[in-house]
């Protein structure tokens, strides 16, 4: 590491220290505290602070919420400085791309941040413009954390996470983020999925004048989809922004698996009768298996079914230490009993992936990634929904969606061929059930089968089998020994004893005794 480097750690090391002494981190942190803390420390940590919200798998609940109002505004870098990173990304003066560029920025992120302009062509644009030197900042600032982790103890989060993967992942999210052609494809593959949608749209992408560090797309003059008075106004219906927003997002998420990790209102605009997805630099991905699972799931809870929803879970988590399938499977149905008694029309989506990924969580599954920014972004857009359309459920649009796709284009055919394939199987195997069934019995008469049994029971349940158990092997003992007796004793064996066989009257003897002893030990149990 050079001179330079080692300087800059330095520095930054105690910046760092004086914001943990400031807050008195020694006390202890709050969720209140923690997102103090990360807006002091500026706009790096105030991202990572961001994604970290998404992981309520690996953070609690409450500290996941507070993270989630980490402010999104910072202080705006200088117009000389984003004059500068447009002319250094398009290798041309600005005024060769725009004849308008507004020093006031519409918004400053901890990325990025965006302004008004006009294209020499006369369009009206916005402009995101990357924060100078944000890469090398990030990158400093994760290998600081990196650093950090290994002097923290083997205790609570670091003794079940592997915190350098978590940094690691966080790092990965952020370098997309900051690449802005990657924000640019979202948005074309985002287009092309929603074409076919009348009522969605995405801003016109200006990709000739766009790089790695400029993103230049047409300007929304629409208005947010919370702007309730407005729009009512402009004679929208609320009920009906609420069901087409519902239903696109569910669209989004179960038939492209390509969905808006981040839609809080100031993402989601309408203008001209449609709904319009704007900023997509955060945007999850389910791969057909995902989809599939979570469709089940869904049914699961739909039909109250805990075997479909633990087999989805099963599937879609990625296992710390070996599952007790048992405690899962309690879990679970100890959630849906919570919401057995719930009308399916008032029950929220997000407060069920949120209290199964509390289950997930004390199981020791982890989320991939993908679905932990689905919860995130589900739990943004019931919130939106909520608040203008509240009579809309997220649960009845999924399901009815769900029921709806089984029988759309194609799918009802490739329901069918695997419901063939699966009866199929089932006739087959059920053929080979009497030959399986006459070999399992062939090995048990020839002694050549074992069965493995793993039982847990308590204490007085073993001491109770036990006594069962042995009662039993005294039953035939007794029995074995009567009749044995009864046989010698139609003999004229020799010696006698009171005029029979005496090896007969000894057993006689041996029955009598043993079953006196049990009905005494039993009277003695019962007391």
């Amino acid at each position: 590491m050079s001179n330079k480097a080692t300087t800059e750690y330095g520095t930054r090391l105690r910046e760092i220290t004086a914001v943990l002494r400031k807050h008195s981190i020694a006390r202890g942190v709050t969720p209140e505290k923690l997102r103090l803390i990360l807006e002091d420390l500026g706009p790096t940590y105030i991202k990572l602070g961001q994604i970290m919200s998404m992981h309520s798998d690996i953070l609690p609940k409450r500290y996941c919420d507070e993270l989630m109002r980490l402010r999104s505004e910072v202080a705006p870098m200088p117009f000389a400085q984003v004059k500068e990173v447009i002319e250094s990304s398009c290798a041309c003066p600005a005024e060769e791309i725009f004849q308008e560029l507004e020093k006031e920025p519409l918004g400053s992120a901890s990325i990025a941040q965006v302004h008004r302009a006009v294209l020499k062509t006369g369009e009206q644009v916005v402009v995101k413009v990357q924060r100078q030197g944000i890469y090398e900042t990030m990158s400093r600032d994760i290998g600081l954390l990196h650093r950090a982790v290994k002097f923290l103890p083997p205790v609570n989060m670091k003794g079940l996470v592997d915190l350098d993967l978590v940094l690691d992942e966080l790092w990965n999210v952020a370098q997309e983020e900051m690449n802005f052609l990657t924000e640019a494809s979202n948005m074309e593959e985002f287009a092309r999925l929603n074409k076919d949608v009348q009522f969605v749209a995405v801003p016109t992408l200006y990709r000739e004048h766009s790089t790695s560090q400029i993103l230049v797309m047409e300007y929304i003059d629409g208005c947010g989809v919370d702007e309730k008075e407005r729009l009512q106004e402009d004679g929208y219906d609320l009920k009906e922004v609420g069901a087409k927003l519902a239903d696109n997002y569910v669209k989004q998420i179960m038939e492209d698996g390509f969905f808006h990790a981040d839609p809080h209102p100031g993402n989601v605009k309408v203008r001209d009768g449609k709904i319009i997805w704007i900023d997509m630099g955060m945007m999850g991905r389910l791969s057909v298996r995902d989809k599939e699972l979570i469709s089940s799931a869904v049914r699961g809870v739909a039909e109250n079914d805990v075997g479909r929803i633990l087999e989805a879970v099963m599937a879609l988590g990625e296992f710390n230490e070996k599952p007790d399938q048992s405690r899962l499977y309690s879990d679970i149905g100890s959630l849906l009993t919570k919401y057995g008694t719930v009308d399916i029309g008032k029950i929220k989506v997000a407060k069920i992936m949120e209290d199964l990924m509390e289950v997930m969580k004390e199981n020791k599954i982890t989320m991939p990634h993908g679905l932990t920014m689905l919860a995130r972004g589900m739990s943004h857009m019931e919130g939106v929904i909520a608040d203008i359309s509240p009579e809309i459920n997220m649960v009845e649009v999924a399901t009815a969606r769900t029921a709806f796709n089984l029988f759309s284009e194609g799918n009802w055919k490739q329901e069918l061929r695997n419901s063939g394939k699966s009866v199929y199987r089932s006739f087959h195997k059920a053929l080979d059930i009497p030959a399986l069934t006459a070999d399992i019995l062939r090995g048990f008469i020839k002694g050549q089968n074992r069965i493995n049994l793993d039982l847990h029971a308590t204490e007085d349940l073993n001491e109770v089998l036990t006594r069962i158990v042995k009662r039993l092997v005294l039953g035939f003992l007794v029995t074995a020994l009567l009749i044995s007796s009864s046989i010698i004793c139609t003999t004229d064996m020799q010696p006698k004893l009171w005029g029979i066989p005496a090896l007969g009257a000894i057993g006689y003897l041996l029955a009598l005794g043993i079953a006196l002893w049990i009905c005494l030990t039993n009277i003695h149990f019962r007391k």
